[in-house]
């Protein structure tokens, strides 16, 4: 029975994802059918139903639509602009200064707005046609935002880093998003590394030289723009509110600072409201449908059949998460990130955990592996966006796309080795 079970997840699901079901739906489906498996028809539907209900009542899942409208906000209220200059200023003139300033750009608004969507959208749209002018590849420029975005997930506010949280039964939101510092940093690094070999290359144009009044310039308009990340991390660190909390407060603070810009006008907000909710929306309903499926695998005992089968393969870590990650690379290929966190975490942290691997650690390392899989075809939201964005074609980006993927899996091997780049920060902050 139970592996007539794993058999009608894993074949329903995909056929339903084959025939062009959306994911949400595909996943609320396959979890029914499973469950019909072993329960009546009735008492199944009722059951699904409250396992999605049941799987959005939880104070941290607050923190999601607030981070979205806030990063909706920082969006469209002119926040872009100011870290595009200040991070112009600060590459100077290093071999492929553009590409430079997409990289940093992006870590600082993602750090900012904690979205990866907020970054590829405006950072291609303000730094593609000035890079064209320049001399740049349109599908180089447009490979390195879709790639540097994803830094946004994995540095804190991260909504994928609450919803791991809530998929672990309780790791620490401030833990995570400490520890994603450091790991993300990395990963922006190896990705200007990449750039820089691209260019002397292609014979690129480098940056131009700025002057330290530039530089002192351009860091004081982005101030107002940075302070919210001391406001938001700083105040949970010490405790003084939680995550939830901050995130309304990041939303009163970027619409704060976009009115006083005078980049957004009253007129604009419910036009950032209703995207906002059509956004939320649709990540609440995903993690809806991958709870139910969760409690579904739950109550087959799958996640303790994979778990056995793995351990039997080897006992050692290295080994163990190789395997993990490889699973996930796939996985990634195949299916959004909420809910491959929210199914598979509960699958693999008990075989990690187990094996001595800490929580938070692998919450970084999962997340950043299925960050390359929003770059990847068929189903990367972020190459979507960057490609359309660029107004150009996937089948030409591929190729200026791989090197980063090469930098991407370079540091996702780097924070799976030494565990301290992801937990030295937590340690020192006592969180």
């Amino acid at each position: 029975m139970e592996t007539l079970s794993i058999l009608v997840l894993v074949i329903s699901f995909l056929f339903f994802l084959g025939i062009g079901v959306p994911v949400a739906w595909s996943l609320g489906l396959s979890s029914l059918l499973t469950l019909l498996v072993t329960v009546s028809t009735l008492p199944a539907m009722t059951t699904i139903a409250q396992r999605m209900g049941t799987g959005l009542d939880s104070f941290s899942l607050l923190a999601i639509p607030f981070f979205i409208l806030a990063g909706e906000l920082m969006n469209r209220g002119g926040i872009a602009n100011r870290l595009i200059d200040f991070a112009k200023a600060i590459t100077g003139r290093l071999p492929g200064g553009l590409l430079h300033v997409n990289v940093i750009a992006a870590m600082l608004m993602g750090a900012i707005a904690g979205s990866a969507v907020a970054a590829a959208s405006s950072m291609g749209g303000i730094l593609g046609k000035r890079m064209e002018k320049e001399g740049y590849p349109k599908e180089l420029g447009a490979a390195v935002n879709i790639t540097s975005s994803t830094t946004g997930l994995i540095i804190p506010p991260s909504n994928v880093l609450i919803v791991y949280s809530l998929a672990s039964g309780g790791v620490s939101v401030a833990a995570l998003f400490v520890a994603g510092y450091l790991p993300g940093l990395l990963v922006g690094v190896m990705l200007m590394i990449t750039a820089a070999v691209m260019v002397k290359i292609k014979k690129l144009p480098s940056g131009e030289a700025s002057t330290i009044k530039q530089v002192l310039s351009t860091f004081w308009k982005a101030i107002p723009s940075l302070f919210l990340l001391i406001v938001v991390i700083g105040g949970i660190i010490a405790g003084v509110f939680t995550a939830t909390e901050a995130s309304a407060i990041a939303v009163l603070y970027a619409l704060g600072l976009s009115l006083i810009y005078r980049e957004l006008k009253v007129k604009d907000l419910p036009a950032v409201l209703l995207k906002s909710a059509e956004t939320t929306a649709v990540v609440m309903l995903l993690i809806a449908t991958s709870m139910a499926m969760s409690w579904v695998m739950s109550a087959e005992e799958i996640p303790q059949s994979i778990s056995n089968s793995l351990l039997s393969l080897s006992d050692n870590i290295f080994v163990i998460l190789i395997m993990i990650n490889l699973i996930l690379l796939f996985v990634g290929v195949f299916m959004d990130m909420t809910p491959a966190v929210l199914i598979f975490t509960p699958i693999f942290l008990p075989v990690v955990t187990a094996l001595g691997v800490d929580p938070v650690h692998f919450g970084i390392m999962m997340v950043l592996n299925l960050c390359i899989g929003l770059c990847t075809p068929p189903v990367g939201s972020i190459l979507f966006i960057g490609v359309g964005v660029a107004q150009t074609s996937i089948q030409k980006v591929i190729k200026p796309l791989l090197p980063f993927f090469f930098a991407m899996i370079v540091a996702l091997i780097l924070i799976m080795a030494f565990p301290e780049i992801s937990l030295w920060l937590p340690r020192v902050f006592g969180v």
